[in-house]
């Protein structure tokens, strides 16, 4: 018998990959938690809301650009104990075509990074994991 289920906390993160396959990574601004440390974009999946409609809003609010709903491919999730006993659940998708130019609207710092490199930069531990498999599966692929 296992003890009490723990409390999900659900977020949508989103790999923005360029024609050049380099990924989208933004810097947690000061005032925020864990400020400092690098992720991929995205945010908390509101109730009433799918992943996909939450990685639009969060990319239009953060970022101001534009994906469509269909250009959204799942890729891969992080799956972790957080602060409180709560667990975080996190699904990963793929980008590659938006509207609009990259814009960071919170004042956070971005960079354009290619996967083999997302190493060199301190990611939270939920990014990570899928930082590793980014660049195992997008790293031989190019784009046209």
């Amino acid at each position: 018998m296992m003890g009490e289920p723990a409390s999900i906390l659900l977020v949508a993160a989103c790999a923005l990959v360029d024609s050049g396959g380099r990924v989208l990574i933004a810097r947690r601004p000061q005032g925020k938690a864990l400020a400092g440390f690098w992720e991929f974009p995205g945010g908390k999946v509101e109730p009433g809301e799918s992943p996909e409609q939450a990685l639009v809003r969060e990319l239009r609010e953060e970022l101001g650009v534009e994906p469509c709903k269909q250009c959204l491919q799942p890729f891969a999730f992080a799956s972790t104990p957080i602060d409180g006993g709560r667990w975080l659940l996190m699904p990963l998708f793929v980008c590659r075509r938006w509207d609009g130019f990259v814009d960071p609207k919170e004042g956070q710092d971005i960079a354009w990074v290619r996967p083999d490199r997302l190493g060199d930069y301190p990611l939270l531990p939920a990014d990570k994991p899928l930082a590793a498999e980014l660049r195992d599966r997008l790293e031989g692929v190019k784009t046209s």
